[in-house]
């Protein structure tokens, strides 16, 4: 089972003073246990391609509008086009979250699409709504203008707000965007036993740093 868990994890680091000694390291691991990713900062991305570009199989995943989701659709964009140039495979976008909290439909739907037609054909495009900030109506709402907008995935969390991933949000998620799209999990997935549980949910993948922990059974203290 940690083999078919650990092609669903993607191994990530986020923090602002992450060093390249650690990125090599998450690659490292990343090839070692087969993880679906390593999910890094835009600023690495180039590093992760080359270091796993015999590794067909681990994709070279970064962040987008991270972590807030606060800049412009044309930033999104262009921080994609980037991120791809790179050597990025797949992008994990925030939406602008006031925008859905003033119910604006038509500038979240835009916010992500920018993302998506930036990526179309190029990388995966996943969509963090940060549930921790949401009520119910608005994690729904949030679901569906990233079906409409073409995203291959929906996201939990950033990790860097005010709570992670949980089961109900996973099943909720699971339950609106239906079984086509990808559903990823992140934020506070620390061990084997919370892992299972997302996927059981309805989980395609897991946004972890305790992904090495995890695959071993083991207990992790994270943030992320």
């Amino acid at each position: 089972m940690s083999q078919t868990l650990a092609k669903m994890i993607d191994h990530t680091l986020l923090k602002a003073d992450a060093t390249k000694e650690q990125i090599e390291k998450l690659c490292s691991e990343a090839k070692e246990h087969e993880f679906a990713s390593v999910c890094i900062n835009p600023a690495w991305v180039k590093l992760a391609a080359e270091l796993l570009k015999e590794a067909e199989n681990v994709k070279v995943c970064t962040v987008i509008g991270f972590p807030l989701g606060a800049t412009t659709p044309e930033v999104k964009a262009f921080e994609t086009r980037d991120a791809i140039e790179n050597g990025a495979t797949e992008v994990d976008m925030v939406i602008n979250i006031g925008a859905l909290k003033d119910k604006d439909n038509e500038l979240v739907e835009r916010d992500i699409r920018a993302v998506v037609e930036a990526a179309r054909g190029k990388a995966l495009t996943k969509v963090i709504i940060e549930t921790s900030l949401l009520t119910e109506e608005e994690k729904i709402r949030a679901c569906e203008l990233a079906v409409k907008a073409g995203a291959d995935f929906v996201k939990t969390s950033t990790g860097f707000s005010t709570g992670g991933a949980t089961v109900e949000d996973i099943a909720l998620m699971r339950k609106v965007v239906g079984p086509e799209l990808g559903v990823k999990a992140s934020g506070g997935v620390r061990d084997l036993e919370g892992a299972l549980a997302m996927v059981d949910a309805g989980a395609t993948r897991i946004g972890a740093s305790a992904g090495v922990s995890i695959v071993k059974g083991e207990k992790a203290d994270s943030d992320y």
